[in-house]
């Protein structure tokens, strides 16, 4: 008896040795919370990376045409000096657009809605913010910046939406890209939910622009940045 609880014992010992210790950190170069595949874009990398891809959109221009070049704004300067950029939904092919016009509460939601850039509707600057490594994104169609609604209910929950004359909490974003795919994914620091588009809505908020996804499950969180010249 006392010779099989010794060798329980030193098996017991053994495994405890290699086994790995309660919360230690899993053996990969990802840092946490960070989809596989997807890397974080900081300050003027994201303009770096917009300008090399050669995605370039026109103002009127339509969806279907080439991507243009070496004309217009500059897309080498940082991204929060830079012209701004226009944000296309892979799911559905259709670019952002802020609703100015919509009613409180919902005024300036962000809706992936336009089939071509046609102005500051679909025009947005990313501002970062080397302190706390996030952006902050500000609607060129009323010069505010973009807030998650964290208090709406129901299915309005977490829309994005400018209507913000600062940047706080409520209005910082931490932005992915994917080389594989070169396609960007976008998170709330709020409630470190990444941004959908809500295809299968229906009526005003179709389209809609929500935090509200624990990850990059597909083109539902995938978009493409637009660098807009002329």
């Amino acid at each position: 008896m006392t010779s099989a609880l010794l060798s329980l014992s030193a098996l017991l010992t053994a495994s405890a040795l290699a086994a790995p210790a309660a919360g230690a950190a899993p053996h990969n170069d990802r840092p946490a919370g960070v989809p596989a595949g997807w890397e974080r874009v900081a300050g003027a990398d994201l303009t770096h990376i917009t300008g090399a891809s050669g995605r370039q959109q026109s103002p009127s221009a339509s969806v279907g045409q080439q991507p243009l070049s070496g004309s217009g704004r500059s897309a080498s300067a940082p991204a929060d000096e830079s012209g701004p950029l226009a944000i296309k939904s892979v799911r559905n092919g259709k670019f952002t657009a802020t609703e100015v016009n919509y009613a409180a509460p919902n005024t300036g939601v962000l809706r992936a809605r336009s089939t071509a850039v046609t102005g500051a509707w679909e025009s947005f600057a990313f501002e970062w913010d080397e302190a706390g490594q996030t952006y902050a994104i500000k609607s060129l169609a009323n010069n505010r910046y973009v807030a998650v609604e964290k208090n709406f209910t129901g299915q309005a929950q977490n829309t994005l939406r400018a209507r913000s004359t600062t940047a706080g909490g409520w209005e910082r974003f931490e932005v992915f890209h994917n080389e594989d795919l070169n396609l960007y994914a976008i998170r709330s620091t709020l409630n470190n939910l990444f941004v959908a588009m809500e295809n299968s809505y229906t009526g005003s908020l179709q389209y809609t622009l929500r935090a509200r996804s624990a990850d990059v499950t597909g083109s539902w969180e995938q978009f493409d940045l637009y660098n807009i010249v002329g």
